[in-house]
């Protein structure tokens, strides 16, 4: 049987975060997953649809003026300007302690050269009859990195942004991010910006920002390819500008699901679905296990570490709306289950994660065993944790350099190679009642250059 916990029959605590109900069978447990892949969408995209599409024609009609008011009323400050002096950005990482300073260059160094090695290369083929096809990869010109700001800073989003496009090859990158009230942008975010290379940092955010990037106005550059994660303002804005400009995904709200077994250690699941509701009250965190007592013991778990926590409120509302427990009879019915729900981020903490992961099918990423927490991944293990969310790992993956890039087909026939292959491609255009795709290849025909 599969049992679902959430806060309908908690025992009595402090917080409620995560309690127990039984599901009578495997649909109800799908039922539930879908509920957590759905939390953004009814009213609350509605409402914000209409917010974003009213920022977007004014940010068009208006340029700079309008993004002087959205930053008011949205930041906190009156911006004079909006870029971030070049000296500002050196100095951030001048100031920066050293030991952090090494730890964001060994984050570097280990995304760049992840990153290296999904360049691709261009292809060239010799056909039957002698002609040349192939394809040829460029990078784009401009691209746009959107930093989320607000709750937290993320450094570590500079740098999963800016490398990719740095390998590709793109010539100028931008980056935009909302300030704090006092017009300033966090420290660590700017020096993470200065070793990546990033040539302009402007100081704005939200679908402001993204309709800036979209569009182009007095101080910010137009872009061809926009990237990074934001709240569903932000989305719905990439959304919109989407055929305008390029974009990586369509990200929402984070996730996480943990499969474990009885090897798995109990702080160990508390502290990573931790990791993950501290994001963002919209965060999930799910846990789908064979383990009763490990099922039974999670939410007094998450109760101890969360006393004193700095995100305490966040984790709390994360948990308590969004929070999962699945208990299942087996790990391939957990298997099944998580590939329903195609997450985000997938931790297998089971005896051999290895064979378990050969029947995964839907995950962004998939960490690996006891010492893969999702935390490497976010940081510095060399995959980009710009990852699919809301169940859209059924059909899309990882940002990467190929974002930035975009490859263009080469086709060279000879005279020979065209004869070959004329009658088929008439009967095709003819079928099709195309007169004149027919007619080009026919006048070739009567008026071939000897």
């Amino acid at each position: 049987m599969t049992q679902i916990i959430n806060k309908d029959e908690a025992p009595e605590t402090s917080s409620k975060k995560l309690t127990i109900k039984r599901a009578n069978n495997i649909d109800e447990a799908q039922f539930a997953l879908k509920t957590i892949t759905d939390r953004t969408s009814g009213v609350i995209q509605n409402t914000a649809i209409n917010v974003v599409e009213d920022i977007l024609r004014n940010v068009s009609e208006r340029g700079d003026e309008a993004l002087k008011e959205y930053t008011s009323r949205f930041d906190g400050f009156v911006a004079e300007q909006f870029q971030v002096p070049s000296d500002l950005i050196l100095k951030a990482w001048q100031e920066t302690p050293k030991e952090l300073q090494d730890s964001l260059l060994l984050a570097k160094k280990r995304i760049e050269n992840f990153h290296n090695l999904q360049v691709p290369k261009n292809i060239t083929y010799t056909g039957p009859h002698g002609e040349s096809l192939g394809r040829r990869w460029s990078p784009v010109e401009k691209a746009g990195i959107y930093v989320p700001g607000g709750r937290a800073a993320y450094p570590s989003t500079v740098l999963m942004n800016a490398i990719p496009a740095y390998v590709a090859g793109v010539s100028q990158t931008i980056m935009v991010s909302p300030a704090n009230s006092q017009g300033e942008l966090n420290q660590t975010v700017l020096a993470a910006a200065h070793i990546t290379g990033i040539n302009k940092v402007f100081r704005i955010g939200g679908a402001q920002a993204i309709g800036a990037l979209a569009i182009g106005t007095e101080s910010i550059p137009k872009v061809d390819v926009i990237t990074g994660p934001g709240n569903i303002y932000v989305t719905l804005a990439k959304k919109k500008v989407y055929g305008k400009v390029g974009i990586d995904s369509l990200a929402g709200p984070s996730e996480i699901l943990i499969i474990a077994d009885g090897s798995a250690r109990l702080e160990h699941v508390a502290s990573d679905m931790l990791a993950q509701s501290e994001h963002d009250p919209l965060a999930s965190a799910i846990l789908i296990t064979t383990n009763k007592k490990l099922a039974e013991e999670i939410p007094s778990e998450i109760e101890r570490q969360l006393i004193n926590h700095p995100r305490f409120e966040i984790c709390q509302k994360s948990i308590s709306d969004w929070g999962l427990i699945v208990l299942c009879d087996d790990l391939e019915t957990c298997a099944k289950l998580s590939d329903t729900f195609a997450p985000e981020h997938l931790e297998l903490l089971v005896e051999d994660p290895k064979e378990l992961s050969k029947s995964i099918k839907n995950a962004g990423a998939i960490f690996m065993g006891t010492w893969s927490p999702e935390a490497i991944g976010d940081y510095l293990g060399g995959p980009n944790h710009t990852l699919p969310t809301s169940g859209t790992a059924r059909f899309a993956g990882a940002l990467g350099v190929e974002t930035f890039m975009k490859n263009t087909s080469i086709i060279d026939f000879s005279k020979e190679a065209f004869n070959e292959t004329k009658n088929a491609v008439m009967h095709l255009a003819n079928s099709e009642g195309l007169h004149s795709h027919s007619e080009s290849i026919r006048i070739r025909d009567s008026n071939l250059i000897k």
